[in-house]
C-alpha cells in the first residue's frame, strides 16, 4: 500500500513587476514579498525632498477604519502642520490611493498608518515582522533593505556576527513594497528577512507603513 504523499510546499520567493497589479502577487502561496518598481511623480518627489529639507521632527501615526469597500481613507489629520507646504495635497492624494489599494487587496477594514523622518536606522538589524502583512514605501532617502531565501540562517536572525554582508538587496525610493509577515497563516516560518539601512550623518528618509489590523 503507498504510502499518502504529503503536499510539497510551494518555494519561497519575491516577485516584482512595473504596474500596481504586481501588488496582488502577494497573495500566492510562497510569495513573501511583491515589490511595485515605481517612480515618483515629481511634485510627490519634490514633497518628500521637501520635508527632509526642513529637517524638523516627524513621526505620524493613524489608525483607520473603513466602513465599505468604497470607503475613502479619511487623510486629514496625517501631517496638518505640513498642509501650507506645496505638494501636500498631492502627497495625501498618494496616500489615500496606497490605503485605498492596500485595503481593496486584503480586504482590509482597519489600517495602520505611519509617516515617519528618520535619521537612523529605525530596526538596525535584519528582522521578521510578527504581522500578517506590511505595505512600506520611501517617499525620500534609502528604501529598507532584504534577503533572499537562504542567504540567512533564520535561527541566527538579529545576532550582528550572523549578518550578510553580500548578497543584500535594495527597496528604491519610491517603490512600493509588499511584505507578508510571520502572522500570514501558511507563512509562520517564512516571514521576509529585512533591516532598515544605516544612515550617514546627513541623510534623513521619509517612509510610510502601512498595517493590516482587521
Amino acid at each position: 500500500m503507498l504510502a499518502p504523499l504529503t503536499p510539497l510546499r510551494p518555494v519561497v520567493r519575491q516577485t516584482r513587476g512595473q504596474t500596481p497589479l504586481a501588488l496582488s502577487d502577494i497573495l500566492e502561496d510562497g510569495v513573501n514579498l511583491t515589490l511595485w518598481q515605481r517612480q515618483l511623480p515629481l511634485h510627490i518627489a519634490e514633497f518628500g525632498a521637501l520635508i527632509v529639507g526642513l529637517d524638523e521632527p516627524l513621526a505620524e501615526a493613524l489608525v483607520i477604519e473603513l466602513d465599505r469597500e468604497d470607503s475613502a481613507p479619511n487623510l486629514q489629520g496625517l501631517a496638518p502642520h505640513c498642509r501650507d507646504l506645496e505638494g501636500y495635497d498631492g502627497f495625501i492624494a498618494d496616500v489615500s490611493w496606497l490605503v485605498s489599494a492596500f485595503a481593496c487587496l486584503l480586504g482590509a477594514r482597519r489600517i495602520g498608518v505611519r509617516l515617519r523622518l528618520l535619521d537612523r536606522a529605525m530596526c538596525p538589524r535584519f528582522h521578521v515582522d510578527h504581522v500578517p502583512v506590511r505595505l512600506i514605501t520611501t517617499y525620500a532617502g534609502v528604501g529598507s533593505q532584504w534577503l533572499r531565501e537562504g542567504v540567512m540562517d533564520r535561527r541566527r536572525l538579529s545576532q550582528p556576527d550572523s549578518e550578510p554582508t553580500e548578497r543584500i538587496e535594495q527597496i528604491l525610493c519610491g517603490e512600493v513594497a509588499l511584505l507578508k509577515g510571520t502572522k500570514w497563516h501558511g507563512n509562520e516560518n517564512h516571514g521576509l528577512i529585512h533591516r532598515s539601512p544605516a544612515l550617514k550623518a546627513s541623510e534623513r528618509r521619509l517612509i510610510l507603513t502601512l498595517d493590516w489590523l482587521a
